[in-house]
């Protein structure tokens, strides 16, 4: 069987095509980026999520290969016709992530594997990629021994006035490029990170998106579309973990996409980070939780 490689991802594995399959080489963290993502996508689709599914296991030699769903993502087609139509149908899969109570599952190893729960510290330790690769290169003042310390107060205070348990299927990277349209299906891929966490997380990944730019109003209809269909959900809980994810997430995309263009030479996402600045400004601008993140961050005290 023939395989031609294909475009890859931020991640450090290869993809390859064949006539009906996708093989999927990982070398590095291949814990991870094969027996990790199999897992998740059979606890997917155990709950009629769609998901990739696993054809052949050839891990001893560091890859897998799976079902092959086109060429389509959902942001490939989205214009503003059909944008809010979409968005619909993802809100109403991140809606069944609720439904998901067993996360843990026997590997194709023959081992289980169990479902992480995510915690302050991973939070914390993300939203720092900020100050250890974004800062250095974009605003050196940031990174004065003062001013580090006093972003990572912030950072840890920001943290602790998160509202909701963590409790629910995460997917963590849950926007419109990780989604594959087929036979009028969406198709959720790349979701070897997921974990058991925040409710508003994937929402904010999903309508912060930086990938994909949408309007204000777009957004708000979509937060009020999810809201809808879960009218048990303090609001006013949720609101406060939306904003904080937000902000915390984008400042981790910050330094994730530094690091992948000064790391890695993957120049490309650097394009992406006027649009994660303008996301943070969107959530921060009005909210006090934010004065002080972002009175230090303009160099204000």
């Amino acid at each position: 069987m023939k395989f031609k490689k294909i475009k890859g991802d931020a991640s450090d594995r290869e993809f390859f095509r064949s006539r009906n399959s996708i093989l999927i080489f990982s070398k590095k963290n291949k814990f991870k980026n094969l027996l990790v993502y199999d897992c998740i996508n059979k606890i997917l689709n155990n709950y009629k999520i769609p998901s990739p599914k696993l054809l052949k296991n050839n891990y001893i030699k560091n890859s897998i290969e799976i079902t092959d769903l086109g060429k389509i993502s959902v942001r490939n087609i989205l214009n503003k016709k059909n944008q809010y139509n979409f968005y619909k149908k993802i809100i109403d899969i991140l809606i069944k992530f609720k439904k998901i109570k067993n996360t843990k599952i026997k590997n194709f190893n023959g081992k289980y594997y169990s479902m992480k729960k995510y915690n302050y510290k991973d939070l914390y330790e993300e939203a720092d990629l900020f100050n250890t690769w974004y800062a250095p290169y974009y605003n050196k003042k940031l990174t004065k021994p003062n001013k580090r310390k006093m972003i990572r107060k912030i950072i840890k205070n920001l943290i602790s006035k998160i509202k909701l348990s963590n409790n629910i299927f995460v997917h963590r990277d849950f926007h419109v490029s990780n989604m594959m349209y087929k036979n009028n299906k969406i198709y959720l891929i790349d979701s070897q990170d997921a974990v058991i966490g925040n409710p508003a997380y994937d929402l904010a990944s999903l309508i912060d998106d930086v990938r994909y730019k949408s309007s204000y109003l777009l957004k708000e209809k979509i937060y009020s579309y999810f809201l809808q269909k879960n009218k048990k959900i303090d609001e006013k809980s949720f609101r406060n973990d939306f904003l904080i994810l937000s902000v915390l997430r984008n400042l981790k995309i910050l330094g994730i996409f530094t690091r992948l263009a000064k790391r890695d030479k993957k120049n490309n996402y650097l394009k992406l980070i006027p649009y994660t600045w303008k996301l943070i400004k969107l959530r921060t601008n009005g909210n006090d939780i934010f004065n002080e993140l972002i009175s230090c961050i303009n160099n204000k005290k």
